[in-house]
């Protein structure tokens, strides 16, 4: 007996130190894959039609004037451009460098996922398959085309799934250092910086502004702790400090750009054109009496009308869940926004305030029809499938090189990068790019990548209700669910991440442009990461539980 135990004793080790070294052996075979994978495809990044946006003040800067908006964009990531370019001098370095933050985010991930253990120390479904989970996440974030692809953009889309990473695991962090180990100092310190990269998060992509104001809530905890006053004051200082470095800087570059102005009022009426049309034809048949005459507004009306039959026309296949073409609305030489400008003789606080004035109108008389609009665009992202992630097994570059060239063949574009050498090499390089059959192709050793997506796209809103229904079980049961009510929690909140940033786009937008959707796929795929676990953490502790009566003899 006591030979056998010893025996038993000694292999215990041996098993639980094979683990670390697959474990590890495992994540350096996958970062090699994705840095292969990554760096195998030409490292000049791709342009698209909003790029000038992004790229201008950078390139403005190097070539002798200030840095300054363009086209509305935010500051942020025309300025990590800039450091780019001014740090290495050419445009190979943002492909590089934005990969480079796409492997981190990877880590970032693998680090975030094993600190999340600490608030169940031993899960039910074991150390190994805790593992598990994480490895197959990470395999599926860094080694899938759609990531690769975005790091190839020269877009702030590319670097978002790093300022996710970032966010959660300063979430994660936080969570611990207050709710689990009581650690002050820390919790404080973790506050300040969730709060920075939330802040940061909204800035590169504005359509995340729900969702960083979500993922701050869990700190209201620390401000309503009644013996916590100089950590109050010091959160409150971080959190200051954090919003003036991001948020100062932007407000007076906006001053000078009349596109930062008018660009969220237009996109609001161009979005909703035909709610305001049908609102304005109700407020011309009833006569109401409104700031604004009653021949402008039937000249308003039927320019409205016209543009949206035309956009419908020339763009039909574009917007689907609309019904019509916004960005006709928006860009078209002879848009409805060029006409209602000319209507307002050029005053754009005027042309602003009326965008305003009857986008909240349709909210106040067409309440239902506004709201069955974000229904449907709510719909777009969860039904039939997620449509955050994008389950091919290969994609063309050689149309996008073509494309960037012609993104930046504007005369008022050229003049500017013909005065920069890297520029016009990166040009030149691109032409040639766009002249060759350039695709990725998910190499044929793990097609369980693509399958992998394909499964997660089909399942995500299955095992969101499944993981909301379990989680409403278990809340009001403290004592035999104590666990599962961390877990569910955790999930339920990621989940909800991703709802917060789908209502904004739904209020304000469109989730049928794919980028949207698709730039969700990290905190996507880290709520259903949650989710399964959860349900995995569920299921093995009712097993426990059935296995335990039946031990006993009752039923």
């Amino acid at each position: 007996m006591i030979a056998q135990l010893a025996s038993n004793q000694s292999c215990r080790p041996s098993n639980r130190s094979l683990w670390p070294v697959c474990y590890w052996t495992v994540i350096a075979l996958l970062f090699a894959g994705a840095v292969w994978q990554r760096f195998k495809l030409p490292l000049d990044p791709i342009a698209d039609p909003d790029t000038w946006g992004y790229l201008s003040p950078g390139l403005r800067k190097l070539t002798g004037a200030e840095f300054g908006h363009t086209n509305g964009r935010n500051f942020v990531y025309p300025g990590f451009l800039f450091l780019v370019l001014r740090l290495f001098g050419t445009f190979r370095a943002i492909a590089a460098t934005q990969h480079l933050l796409g492997l981190l985010a990877g880590a970032v991930f693998l680090l975030s996922w094993k600190r999340a253990q600490v608030f169940v120390p031993n899960p039910r479904i074991g150390r190994v398959g805790y593992d598990l989970l994480g490895l197959g996440g990470a395999a599926v974030f860094l080694l899938q085309w759609q990531t690769i692809a975005f790091e190839q953009a020269i877009r702030p889309e590319s670097i978002c799934a790093f300022v996710l990473s970032v966010t959660f695991y300063f979430l994660i962090q936080f969570l611990a250092c207050f709710f689990v180990e009581h650690r002050r100092t820390a919790a404080v310190a973790y506050g300040i910086a969730l709060s920075f990269v939330a802040i940061f998060l909204a800035s590169i992509k504005p359509s995340f502004v729900f969702a960083s104001l979500f993922v701050l809530t869990p700190i209201i905890a620390l401000l309503w702790r009644k013996d916590w006053l100089w950590q109050k004051v010091w959160f409150s200082l971080g959190f200051a400090v954090s919003a003036a470095i991001l948020l100062l800087p932007e407000y007076f570059l906006r001053r000078n750009d009349e596109l930062s102005r008018t660009f969220l009022p237009t996109t609001l009426f161009v979005i909703h054109a035909n709610l305001i049309r049908d609102q304005l034809a109700d407020d011309l048949a009833k006569n109401v009496t409104l700031p604004y005459s009653h021949d402008q507004l039937e000249r308003l009306y039927v320019t409205l009308r016209a543009e949206i039959t035309k956009s419908h026309t020339a763009r039909h296949y574009a917007y689907h869940s609309l019904g019509f073409d916004p960005d006709f609305l928006m860009y078209d030489p002879n848009s409805i926004a060029v006409q209602i400008r000319r209507e307002f003789r050029g005053d754009i606080a005027a042309v602003c305030a009326f965008y305003r004035f009857y986008y909240w109108r349709i909210w106040q008389k067409r309440p239902q029809q506004v709201l069955e609009k974000v229904a449907r665009q709510m719909r777009t992202f969860y039904l039939p499938y997620c449509r955050a992630y994008e389950p091919r097994i290969t994609q063309k570059f050689g149309g996008a090189y073509q494309q960037s060239v012609l993104s930046l063949s504007d005369p008022i574009c050229r003049k500017v990068w013909t005065a920069y050498p890297a520029a016009v090499d990166f040009m030149t390089r691109t032409q040639e790019l766009g002249r060759r059959e350039l695709r990725f192709q998910q190499p044929l050793l793990l097609p369980i990548i693509p399958m992998l997506v394909l499964l997660a796209s089909i399942t995500y809103s299955t095992l969101l209700i499944v993981a909301l229904v379990l989680a409403g079980f278990v809340a009001p049961i403290s004592a035999p669910f104590g666990r599962l009510r961390v877990v569910a929690g955790l999930a339920v909140f990621a989940f909800l991440f991703n709802a917060a940033y789908c209502l904004e786009v739904a209020v304000i937008s469109s989730l049928d442009i794919p980028r949207y959707l698709t730039v969700q796929m990290y905190s996507t795929l880290v709520a259903q990461l949650l989710g399964l676990w959860f349900v995995l953490e569920f299921v093995s502790e009712m097993w426990q539980r059935r296995k335990q009566r039946l031990d006993q003899g009752t039923p």
